[in-house]
């Protein structure tokens, strides 16, 4: 139960660091201030994920909470970054996907 619980809280790390990310690139694509209130969400978003963190590795080990969370993080920062921000994904981009990909299972495996 402590696993899922760890796993549990990294997912949720992963989430409201999402949400920190999408308002950072909304405000920096609308050209807003440090000091706008989209700026402001999502520093308090990465301050609230840094907790949801320290729950998720008082349960499960640091390869496990990293792997997880990379895992997640990855895959919707891009489907976030294609779907809503227009971004192209090349050949390129989607062999480094792949690696990285690679690169967590194999991590998952040993942790």
């Amino acid at each position: 139960m402590t696993y899922i619980f760890g796993l549990a809280f990294a997912s949720l790390t992963a989430i409201v660091v999402l949400a920190g990310d999408f308002a950072l690139k909304l405000a920096a694509d609308r050209g807003h201030t440090g000091m706008s209130s989209l700026v402001m969400t999502g520093v308090a978003l990465y301050a609230v994920s840094a907790l949801c963190w320290f729950w998720s590795v008082r349960h499960i080990s640091l390869t496990q909470a990293g792997v997880a969370y990379s895992m997640l993080t990855l895959l919707a920062l891009v489907l976030i970054g294609t779907r809503w921000f227009g971004e192209v994904l090349g050949p390129r981009e989607l062999a480094g996907i792949g690696c990285a990909l690679a690169a967590m299972i194999l991590l998952a495996k040993v942790g």
